[in-house]
């Protein structure tokens, strides 16, 4: 599936590691898919509300089907939360531009996930 066909079939983005602080990449590029239409679920322990948004804990808190899991964390943090989107049958994994990891990527494609890696989901969209 390519980029082009992932933004336009899924509409849901639970974004990991979504910030409340505005100068923050995730809270702009989070922002910006929300205003261009997209559903945004912010994932993160340390917040409770982000962009007019209930904040879940944890991907596990999470109610109803995963479709875009967004990854603000660093590479050591992606194993844990691609093993969790896997066994929550999430759909794509997309870490952000810096965010790689190859391993957790593969068990991501073996598992039936489409897989976006070091790409921004703000210029991909604005780039089509």
């Amino acid at each position: 599936m390519s980029i082009k066909e992932i933004l336009e079939t899924y509409r849901t983005i639970a974004v990991v590691g979504l910030s409340s602080n505005q100068w923050r990449a995730s809270y702009s590029v989070s922002h910006y898919m929300q205003s261009s239409g997209y559903r945004i679920i912010p994932v993160n322990p340390l917040e409770t509300s982000v962009l007019g948004e209930r904040a879940y804990a944890s991907l596990d808190e999470v109610p109803g089907p995963l479709e875009i899991v967004n990854i603000f964390r660093r590479p050591e943090y992606v194993p844990d939360i691609v093993d969790t989107a896997i066994r929550l049958s999430a759909k794509v994994i997309w870490m952000q531009e810096g965010v790689i990891h190859e391993n957790a990527a593969a068990r991501a494609r073996a598992a039936g996930l489409e897989v976006i890696m070091d790409r921004c989901i703000l210029k991909e969209h604005m780039r089509l």
